[in-house]
């Protein structure tokens, strides 16, 4: 069966592609998700007209998001945090975090788009990129610091000298 992917997919190919699948995969699972068209004459007229549009979409897209590169360049985030005594912070710094400090300084980026393998959990400075558009990916630098309450492990107890021992006795 052949098909006109409506969008992108995973290990298959992008908008407006038209790819052979099997039978039951285009029947059972592209088309009710409404992810392709069956690939007819009328259907790849249309595909063509949505190309042409989707391809105007993403330039205009693409060249916002090399404009707010240019902006963010410059952006350094910090973040105060407990952490204990060898740097480990109790708690973390999410994408969720970084989206909405970047909210404070007046720019709204999603925080899906903000690329965290896993949360900051250790003191220290950091490069995060943030993909804005296929094409485009932005670098901002984090910076988490302690705020000044580590916690101290307790000093060993002095030993008792032994004439002090004898005393007691």
């Amino acid at each position: 069966m052949e098909v006109i992917l409506k969008e992108d997919v995973a290990n298959l190919g992008h908008r407006g592609d038209v790819v052979k699948v099997a039978d039951g995969y285009g029947r059972n699972f592209l088309l009710p998700r409404k992810l392709a068209l069956q690939a007819t004459l009328a259907n790849k007229a249309v595909i063509e007209q949505m190309k042409v549009s989707a391809a105007r979409r993403s330039e205009s897209e693409k060249a916002q998001a090399e404009e707010l590169v240019t902006k963010l360049a410059p952006v350094s985030l910090s973040f105060t945090r407990k952490s204990g005594e060898n740097g480990q912070l109790f708690g973390s710094v999410t994408s969720s975090d970084i989206a909405s400090e970047l909210g404070t300084k007046g720019f709204e980026v999603d925080r899906r788009k903000i690329q965290l393998n896993e949360p900051l959990k250790a003191l220290g400075d950091y490069t995060v990129a943030i993909k804005l558009h296929r094409e485009v990916t932005a670098h901002v630098q984090v910076k988490v610091v302690g705020d000044g309450s580590e916690v101290v492990a307790a000093a060993p107890a002095e030993p008792v000298p032994a004439a002090e021992e004898a005393v007691a006795k």
